[in-house]
C-alpha cells in the first residue's frame, strides 16, 4: 500500500539482491530509509520484524519523521515511539539515526515541497480550464449574437 513498486519488485527480492551485492562489508554498509508513520509501522513489534528482515546485513537504518501536510492520510510518530524504535534498533547492533525535521512549519520539509506545488499546478490549470471555459462560452455568446 505505502510502496506500490513493491508489487514489481518485491521486498524479499530486494533483500536478496542487497544479501548478494558484492563489497558489503562493516566498511561499505547499508543504508535503509525508514520513514516513521504513527500507527502504521512505528511499533515495537515493526522494530523487531525490521531487524529480523536485515539481519546480518552490514546496515545503517536512518529513521526519517514523517512531514505531514494537509490533507495527508498519515501523521508522523511520536517522538517516543521514533526513539523506542531506535533503541530496538540500536540494541540489535544498528545505528539508527533520528533525522532532525526541518522546515515543516513552512510546508518546506521533504515529501511536503512536491505536495504544495502539484497542489498549486492544479490550481493553475483549472483557473486555465476556467478560463478556457469562460472564453468558449464568450465565443458561443458572440455567435449568437451575429
Amino acid at each position: 500500500m505505502l510502496v506500490p513498486l513493491n508489487k514489481k519488485y518485491p521486498l524479499d527480492q530486494l533483500i536478496a539482491g542487497i544479501r548478494a551485492y558484492p563489497g558489503i562489508s562493516n566498511a561499505r554498509r547499508v543504508t535503509f530509509e525508514y520513514v516513521m508513520l504513527k500507527g502504521v509501522n512505528d511499533s515495537p513489534d515493526e522494530a523487531r520484524a525490521l531487524v529480523k528482515l536485515i539481519k546480518g546485513i552490514p546496515a545503517k537504518v536512518n529513521l526519517i519523521p514523517f512531514n505531514p501536510w494537509p490533507g495527508s492520510d498519515y501523521q508522523c510518530s511520536d517522538w517516543a515511539a521514533i526513539e523506542a524504535f531506535a533503541a530496538i534498533l540500536n540494541k540489535a547492533g544498528y545505528s539508527s539515526p533520528i533525522r532532525t525535521p526541518r522546515g515543516r512549519d513552512i510546508l518546506a520539509a521533504c515529501g511536503q515541497l512536491k505536495s504544495e506545488s502539484e497542489k498549486v499546478r492544479a490550481s493553475a490549470l483549472r483557473q486555465l480550464s476556467m478560463a478556457a471555459m469562460a472564453g468558449v462560452l464568450d465565443d458561443d455568446e458572440d455567435d449568437e449574437a451575429a
